[in-house]
């Protein structure tokens, strides 16, 4: 088959050189004609994809066009520069730009030379390098909308090993330290055991504190211990000069002041880790406890000589996890049991085995592609090495559409064991050119199917959940993130840069073929030092999951555009950045993650005439980020995150064109004008925070949001903490935001009676009534409204009698109860919601009786129901 990635490569090419035709008039011809042959070239590449081939030379072909692929994305991309400072100038000075005019000779005659070089190439390799059919039954590739839905990410035959864990960590020695070690091979479910050992209720409650640390090989002490302050205070940075010695100290300190702590070290590979940790701990006799992961022995009985030895699954465990992951909630088929439990058997009750073979079986149901599966699963899981594991996981990689090939693969820029934020993840797909537009959905609604679908077939693991039961955040497993680095490296995908035994200065490979770098912010400044020079480099990540900053220089900041003039994505939160000249030349830029002391956004950047994304995250004391550039002119820009409420610019008379932009967050209120909201008329997702008293009442404030026909997301957050005057919404509210799917408001302080006018909203879904959204003691909504809701939310009110039945919510799913501690009870004809089926209670103690009745009506109508209470109150689970 043709190669996921060089198709790809070619597919991209040819959407860049039809975007941008008409800015290289200049050249046009010589474009046109590259453009002529790249279109041959997919088209062959698209007979190849039909067959299989285990050629050397279709190798080494696929290579030779990724090349030729590389050069006309350079060239094009080097004339789009030259063209556009070249219309910048006035007309006196394009009159007399002689430099221009070489610079367009010498591209031409470098483009000719390309598109003869992919003629020869085509016809020279047509007939010898076509490659030779495999017979073997072709993939049936699904669409990505197929799948179970997603549920809760159960593990089958953990519960007996969690409550054995759970014991030991609140019934263990009531005054002196104890660690409990997990302790098993590769895959065996070690984090997840320790995952699920955390969110069980009693272990909530019975610590004042838990923290989790991700250790790994590469870790350093003085982190892990940073890690740990983090849960005691956010001035981290009044700690960074001390030492490991001094960090235990402090958070010793801070131990001693409260109750008993647990903290949780995952994946630890060596034993000193155990003694660092162990300095933190005050001896004040509360019980403080150490759980940890290891596939070590040794660590495990170095720390415990009594570690919890995490078993295998039984065969029937095994086929039992094997169905809930194929079939979801369904059952498996008479027809596939006998195959399935043979499959389940064969994976050697290994948690992780189970679960790939779960994803390749996705989408098969005859007999045939089970009997297949059976007779592939011992030579593979019999083995326990790396490489064999890898080869398994391609079985579940190949049944992937090319688009989702190359999503999946692209993961692997996150470091091992990093939490990955779906939006940002969504967000680096587009700017990568990963999703491919179709007319009925945007690209980001496309590639959130993708991201599900890689869920589904348990390619990625499912972390947190949003309200709306989309992906909040996620992770690769660590066997799956191998499999992409490694594979991503063989495709030339991208190249992490980092030190080895043969390179002790961090370098790039191969100049001829790294396209995106991933570097870690440790090994940062030895990198920049070599004063690298990489055109080919698009994207550039520098990810981290600590708190600290790695500080740029100005001139380090000059390197980026001397070394990657060429730029597209560019994510360096974890780097404390600067603005500088050289940055703004750089034009290609798709998306821009970048943290710093900003008090504005400079008019420069309207430069990006590229950018997609832009996400700001400022340290400045300043109480908003003052936007200078004209980002209405900006028509690629989709996405605008800031840290702090901005104050956007008016919209200019030359730009005529609606705005692209779909995510506004965060806003100042008085930003919200009628021309600038008409101008952001696609947004889809708003979050509006400052003074809301006057954004209120005004008549030029929310009325201006009935401008936003597309409108699904609204958050409304209220800056003002002491204000006793309660505020009001417009009667119209319904009618100027009546597309709006989920609402946040917090500290808006409306009256009970307002709730009405969101009774109202003919779209809503989603209703989260954040910290004093609503005052007073009384709730009695009106009968007809929230014709749509599924999620309420109540948090930290001071509602006390709340009048609702059926007939209020009557599609209400879940009911979220948090700090609504004068509440004496849920009303008891919520159990007659037909679509009811989970409550949380959380520090609502009065209700949790009158929850208990919902429960029990519930079971007596046989619905499934979870009621879920915080602080739990017996062994008992009020779950049915």
């Amino acid at each position: 088959m043709a190669d996921t990635v060089v198709n790809f490569l070619v597919e991209n090419l040819l959407q860049h050189l039809r975007e941008n035709i008409h800015l290289i008039k200049d050249v046009g011809d010589e474009f046109n004609i590259l453009l002529e042959e790249v279109q041959h070239l997919k088209g062959f590449l698209d007979d190849a994809a039909k067959f299989q081939s285990d050629s050397k030379q279709w190798d080494e072909l696929l290579k030779k066009i990724q090349k030729m692929v590389y050069k006309a994305e350079d060239v094009t991309d080097k004339f789009l520069v030259q063209s556009k400072q070249h219309r910048d100038k006035n007309t006196f000075e394009r009159i007399f730009d002689v430099a221009h005019l070489s610079t367009v000779r010498a591209l031409a005659a470098e483009i000719k030379g390309i598109h003869e070089k992919v003629k020869k190439l085509r016809e020279d390799n047509k007939e010898s390098f076509r490659p030779k059919p495999i017979l073997d039954i072709p993939k049936n590739v699904h669409p990505v909308t197929q799948g179970p839905p997603l549920g809760n990410d159960e593990v089958v035959g953990f519960d007996k090993e969690a409550n054995i864990v759970i014991k030991r960590l609140v019934e263990g020695p009531a005054d002196s330290l104890d660690i409990i070690p997990v302790m098993g091979m590769p895959g065996l479910g070690k984090t997840t055991l320790a995952r699920k050992v955390c969110n069980d209720s009693k272990v909530s409650y019975g610590f004042f504190k838990t923290v989790w640390v991700y250790v790994g090989q590469e870790y350093k002490i003085k982190d892990i211990h940073l890690r740990i302050l983090q849960l005691f205070t956010t001035r981290i940075e009044e700690y960074l000069n001390e030492d490991e010695n001094g960090l235990a100290k402090v958070i010793s300190g801070y131990m001693s002041k409260g109750g008993r702590c647990l903290i949780v070290l995952d994946d630890v590979w060596e034993a000193n880790v155990i003694d660092h940790i162990k300095k933190v701990f005050p001896e004040n006799k509360k019980g403080h406890r150490i759980m940890m992961t290891t596939r070590e022995e040794y660590v495990a009985a170095y720390a415990n000589p009594e570690p919890h030895k995490l078993k295998f699954l039984t065969e029937e465990e095994s086929f039992e996890l094997l169905v809930k992951r194929v079939f979801g909630k369904g059952s498996c088929p008479d027809e596939l049991k006998e195959n399935g439990q043979k499959i389940a058997g064969s994976c050697g009750g290994l948690p992780l085995a189970v679960v790939v073979i779960a994803g390749a079986l996705g989408g098969r149901s005859t007999t045939n592609d089970w009997e297949r599966i059976e007779r592939n699963v011992a030579q593979h899981l019999f083995k326990n090495n790396q490489e064999n594991c890898l080869k398994f996981v391609e079985m579940s990689y190949d049944r992937l559409t090319q688009e989702v090939q190359m999503c999946f693969l692209y993961s692997g820029i996150f470091p091992r064991g990093f939490d990955i934020p779906a939006w940002k993840l969504i967000r680096l797909w587009i700017a990568e050119g990963l999703i491919k537009p179709e007319q009925s959905s945007t690209l980001e609604q496309i590639a959130e199917l993708y991201l599900n679908d890689l869920v589904h077939r348990n390619l990625v693991i499912l972390l947190q959940k949003r309200s709306d039961g989309q992906i909040k955040t996620c992770r690769l497993h660590d066997m799956l993130h191998e499999f992409c680095r490694t594979k991503a490296a063989s495709k030339w995908l991208f190249q992490e840069i980092c030190t080895t035994a043969d390179n002790p200065v961090p370098s790039i490979q191969d100049l001829d073929t790294c396209r995106r770098l991933c570097i870690q912010p440790s090994t940062l400044n030895d990198f920049l030092s070599t004063k690298p020079s990489a055109e080919l480099v698009r994207s550039f990540y520098c990810f981290s999951s600590k708190q600290k900053q790695t500080d740029l220089s100005p001139n380090d900041i000059k390197l980026f555009h001397k070394a990657f003039p060429l730029m597209r994505v560019l994510d360096v939160e974890s780097l404390k950045f600067i603005f500088s000249r050289e940055f703004n030349k750089l034009f290609h830029l798709r998306y821009i993650a970048i943290s710093g002391d900003f008090k504005a956004l400079p008019a420069t950047f309207g430069k990006f005439w590229n950018l997609q994304t832009l996400i700001l995250n400022t340290s400045t004391s300043e109480p908003t980020l003052d936007v200078k550039a004209d980002i209405w002119n900006m028509l690629q820009l989709r996405h605008l995150h800031t840290n702090i409420p901005a104050k956007l610019p008016s919209p200019t008379v030359t730009t005529g064109k609606p705005s692209s932009l779909q995510t506004l967050s965060t806003v100042a209120p008085e930003s919200c004008k009628k021309d600038v909201l008409a101008k952001a008329c696609r947004l889809r997702k708003l979050s509006i925070r400052g003074q809301m008293a006057a954004f209120l009442e005004s008549r030029g404030g929310i009325s201006n949001l009935e401008e936003l026909k597309c409108l699904e997301h609204l958050k409304l957050l209220n800056d003002v903490l002491y204000m006793n005057k309660t505020l009001q919404l417009p009667a119209a509210f319904f009618r100027l935001v009546r597309t709006v799917k989920k609402l946040i408001l917090a500290n808006t302080r409306f009256g009970w009676s307002e709730a009405e006018k969101l009774a109202q909203l003919e779209s809503l879904e989603v209703l989260k009534l954040k910290e004093n959204a609503f005052m007073g003691d009384t709730w009695k909504p009106k009968v007809g409204g929230f014709s749509k809701l599924r999620v309420l939310w109540i948090e930290r009110a001071e509602l006390e009698t709340w009048g609702a039945s059926n007939l209020n919510y009557p599609i209400l799913r879940n009911l979220v109860l948090v700090s609504c501690d004068k509440l004496n009870v849920v009303p008891v004809e919520l159990a007659d919601i037909p679509n009811l089926r989970e409550i949380k209670l959380e520090n609502t103690i009065k209700a949790v009786e009158s929850a208990k009745e919902i429960l029990k009506l519930k079971k007596s109508q046989k619905i499934i129901f979870k009621l879920s209470i915080f602080p739990p109150e017996s062994e008992s689970k009020a779950t049915q």
